[in-house]
């Protein structure tokens, strides 16, 4: 399923959860991804760790150095993505990693190769508009949706500009700064939300700070079209770690009901 006919066919806001690949081992990411298709996401967001995450906080920070302890690398994160599509997980995926991991792979054959595994979208978040021509054309003649990101200090003038570029869906960043779990919502990044849906014709789903059922109402009440949450997912199941070992059994099942709640939330609007 592609992202448009996934937002299209979606009740109410998508949930789309960001997972670690590979964190603390690539059998846990699987078994992850599919606890939270069967409890209500729409989509995943799947992160190539990357050693110097800089759109990132504490929790997934945490969660990339695991991964890469673990010996993940994007290769093995494309041999994740093509494992779940052998074994039935049909949500979009949209890879989430930075630009050096492109580059150094090379960004025509980083882009096939996503494409080959059975991904839907790219998101780099420290490629800027202006020095990410290329990699958008790479993109769009692979049939790769390429996710630009939107902040709450954007003029409307870029605002056009970015969402010109975007395929897919529209990214806004909620607050400025890093990921990680807030305790309330903004009003500037609800303001955001529906600035983007005035001036844009793409779907537009918030990320960043992101934790908590209210949060997704909330962003949903506002208009948003997807709700990303990712840090509050690493702080859950990270609190059965030890070592490199997880207590998969009660990791899932928490991960399952938090995921049951932030559906619901997606659904009230």
């Amino acid at each position: 399923m592609n992202l448009k006919k996934m937002f299209r066919n979606c009740h109410g806001a998508a949930f789309m959860p960001y997972v670690c690949c590979g964190d603390p081992s690539q059998e846990f990411t699987a078994k992850l991804v599919k606890t939270l298709v069967a409890n209500g996401a729409d989509a995943i967001e799947l992160g190539i760790p990357f050693s110097d995450p800089i759109a990132d906080g504490k929790a997934i920070q945490a969660a990339s150095g695991r991964a890469l302890a673990a010996g993940m690398t994007p290769g093995k994160a494309l041999g994740v993505i093509a494992k779940l599509r052998r074994e039935g997980v049909q949500a979009p995926i949209i890879a989430m990693t930075y630009y050096n991991i492109v580059f150094s792979f090379g960004q025509e054959k980083f882009v096939r190769a996503l494409k080959e595994a059975g991904a839907q979208g790219l998101i780099v978040p420290d490629a800027p508009l202006g020095e990410s021509t290329d990699l958008r054309r790479v993109c769009t003649g692979a049939g790769i949706d390429l996710v630009c990101l939107i902040t709450p200090n954007c003029s409307k003038e870029r605002l056009r500009k970015i969402a010109s570029a975007s395929r897919g869906f529209l990214y806004a960043v909620a607050v400025l700064g890093i990921t990680g779990a807030r305790k309330s919502v903004s009003g500037s990044a609800k303001l955001l939300v529906r600035r983007a849906k005035r001036q844009c014709r793409l779907p537009v789903a918030v990320g960043f700070g992101v934790s908590k059922p209210e949060h997704a109402r909330e962003y949903a009440e506002a208009g948003a079209d997807g709700v990303i949450v990712g840090s509050e997912i690493a702080n859950i199941y990270s609190k059965f770690i030890r070592g490199r070992k997880i207590d998969e059994r009660r990791s899932l099942a928490k991960i399952g009901k938090f995921a049951r709640g932030m559906k619901r939330a997606c659904l009230a609007q």
